[in-house]
């Protein structure tokens, strides 16, 4: 079993080598799935999306969300997945701070009003390397 802190910077590393995620939200009773590009501070995870996506009001209606990243085909694939809790960011600052060039496919900048960023805090992260037993860390 790794400690709090070492189980924490072995999820940052996966966080850290893994630009895209599977994010999934609860449409009525049912889930759904996408795949979004992810950036994370720490075990904070950010997406960036547009505002009027189904996924912004499945989030109004249910804001727990789960995010799956890491698996790269291999058996030694380090694999992390995470229950959060998901709420709406228009924060210009931190929408300035994720803006990259990408993001410029879907809006005209850090400043339009459609882009916003999804902050999940984590409640319950599963850390898999291998075949190895999933490390839990809770909150």
């Amino acid at each position: 079993m790794l400690k709090t802190e070492q189980l924490e910077e072995q999820i940052m590393k996966v966080l850290d080598a893994n630009d895209v995620c599977a994010f999934g939200t609860v449409d009525g009773n049912r889930p759904k799935i996408r795949y979004m590009v992810l950036f994370h501070e720490g075990l904070t995870v950010y997406l960036a999306t547009n505002s009027r996506t189904d996924k912004v009001d499945e989030l109004r209606e249910n804001a727990n969300v789960f995010v799956l990243t890491g698996y790269d085909g291999t058996p030694t694939s380090e694999i992390v997945q995470m229950e959060a809790t998901a709420k709406l960011c228009t924060d210009n600052r931190l929408r300035e701070k994720l803006w990259n060039d990408e993001l410029s496919r879907w809006f005209d900048g850090p400043h339009d009003p459609e882009y916003v960023v999804l902050e999940l805090e984590p409640t319950r992260i599963e850390y898999i390397k291998g075949e190895a037993e999933p490390q839990v860390w809770q909150k």
